[in-house]
């Protein structure tokens, strides 16, 4: 196997192991929970869902999926339930890009050699 298909595999890898980060960060309602946490610190599901037109239900729901995919931890404090950001997840997932993006820069570096070949 050739290093470029050696680093085509482990980028493929890696995408897959960041799949559900790219699936969770897909829906626009999470995304904006995402905004919200960005700032560092916990916030209840009555902070996350102010300025929202969702339940708090809908809040939880789209909660627990980031929570599944490793994006948002929450935590449990007296009656409520604290939700932080987890920014190594996106960090992670944002590197997985970035080898992505170089390999197409590669690819498409060596296509536009072909063709301007004499």
């Amino acid at each position: 196997m050739s290093a470029r298909s050696r680093s085509g595999a482990l980028a493929v890898r890696t995408l897959r192991a960041h799949a559900p980060v790219f699936a969770a960060l897909g829906d626009p309602l999470r995304l904006a929970l995402v905004s919200k946490l960005s700032g560092g610190a916990p916030l209840s599901i009555v902070e996350l869902t102010q300025g929202m037109t969702v339940t708090r239900q809908a809040v939880t729901k789209h909660l627990r999926v980031l929570e599944d995919a490793g994006v948002v931890r929450g935590e449990r404090q007296g009656r409520s339930n604290l939700y932080a950001l987890r920014p190594h997840a996106l960090d992670d997932a944002r590197r997985s890009l970035e080898a992505l993006s170089q390999q197409w820069a590669q690819a498409l570096g060596r296509l536009q050699a072909f063709v301007e070949r004499d």
